[in-house]
């Protein structure tokens, strides 16, 4: 099977225009992200550095998980004893409310649909091999039965596109950096793409026109630490434009102490998520702000506090020295994109590194809730097409491979 790779051209079906949804659910397990985007062919689709698509956003919807099933979400990722009974039903489950989601979507901004990539939501993701039963393994795991949607929407569903670069040798993560090539690359301005979401990740698209230089990695958490606070101390599901965090001050020393882990030093490819910034980690979190204050504005503030430094350190280890001598532009997405504190804050850790823009993807037509769920119709594109979907030094596979798996309607 070595030649296996130069086969994958074979496999390709002629390309064409098509109208694909997009669907995604992140780590903060908020809700839904429905994108309805146009994408037409590349002039030339060379495997092993692909020429990628143009795309065209048509529409984007957001619906949030019910809220008794955000918290069967949230229970279940990273659980140490879960029933299986009860999993097998909330993967069921999902695949419904995506179903439900893409169909809100539709009837909202009528339009034919080819095709639709759905991320899932994580459960569980493991990007390094650990020793399990005699073997070492990787492993991910990505709820929602695409079989529920293809039925329901007579459409063709691509779905668990992340065990193929993990096959690869790769970590599952991060995928979004072809569509953070494709969209964004200039050949004069240097392009740091930032997502703030649960987990943070960035990629770096250098001033020049080649996927083969785009690398990406997770930066640590985003809204992940700062939510959890928020909830278990306010009742609410986050910090609203970081008005808890503006109010509060920042306790270095736990800052300190929490970017001293191994995981902000290692150096990418890299991924993260609950498991290493989760509900434990932001139990102790919470525990570390307490001893120097009862506030919890101060706890909120610390947490954005690591995830504008954990970005800064990110930052000076990894992107500058990998940046071309050219202006740069950060460009925010995700939801920590309207926390302004959050931002605020990493203004003031990248001012030192010189010549840097802070937009967000909405400055570009993309609307910052929009990006992931693009991202995932781009994959499911690519797929469909046979062609690769991941950038190997963005994950860290061996080649480029077909993401994704196909339920036909």
């Amino acid at each position: 099977m070595k030649h296996a790779r130069a086969e994958l051209s074979l496999l390709a079906k002629r390309p064409r225009p098509m109208t694909v949804a997009g669907i995604m659910s992140g780590t903060s397990a908020d809700g839904i992200d429905v994108a309805l985007v146009r994408i037409a062919p590349a002039k030339r689709t060379p495997v092993a550095s692909p020429d990628v698509p143009q795309l065209r956003l048509l529409a984007h919807v957001a619906v949030p998980y019910p809220a008794a099933v955000r918290k069967r979400v949230l229970q279940a990722m990273n659980a140490k004893d879960e029933s299986v009974a009860e999993l097998s039903r909330l993967h069921w489950r999902l695949g419904q409310l995506y179903a439900d989601a893409v169909d809100l979507a539709l009837k909202k901004y009528p339009m034919h649909l080819d095709l639709i990539g759905c991320h899932g939501q994580t459960i569980y993701h493991q990007g390094a091999p650990q020793r399990t039963l005699g073997g070492n393994v990787a492993c991910t795991w990505q709820m929602g039965e695409a079989s529920e949607i293809a039925a329901r929407l007579g459409v063709p569903v691509v779905s668990d596109f992340r065990p193929a670069d993990l096959a690869a040798g790769g970590q599952g993560a991060p995928l979004v950096p072809l569509l953070d090539y494709a969209v964004f690359r200039h050949a004069k301005r240097n392009r740091v793409l930032q997502n703030l979401g649960g987990i943070g990740n960035l990629t770096v698209v250098p001033a020049h026109d080649a996927s083969e230089d785009v690398f990406a990695f997770d930066t640590g958490p985003a809204n992940m630490v700062i939510d959890a606070i928020v909830t278990a101390c306010c009742n609410k599901k986050y910090d609203a434009r970081g008005a808890m965090a503006a109010r509060g001050h920042v306790l270095t020393s736990v800052v300190e102490e929490c970017l001293s882990q191994d995981f902000f030093r290692l150096p990418p490819p890299k991924s993260a998520g609950r498991e290493e910034f989760g509900r434990e980690f932001s139990a102790r979190f919470l525990a570390r702000c307490r001893k120097h204050s009862s506030r919890v504005e101060d706890a909120v503030a610390t947490a954005t506090a690591l995830t504008a430094a954990s970005i800064g350190i990110a930052w000076k280890r990894f992107v500058q020295p990998a940046l071309r001598n050219a202006p740069t532009d950060y460009i925010v997405a995700g939801g920590g994109a309207n926390n302004l504190t959050l931002l605020q804050m990493i203004h003031e850790e990248l001012a030192a590194f010189g010549n840097i823009t802070l937009r967000t993807s909405d400055d570009f037509g993309m609307p910052t809730a929009a990006k992931e769920a693009m991202a995932f119709a781009l994959l499911a594109y690519q797929t469909w097409q046979g062609l690769p979907g991941n950038l190997p030094r963005a994950t860290g596979a061996q080649r480029p491979v077909i993401l994704g798996k196909i339920t036909y309607a």
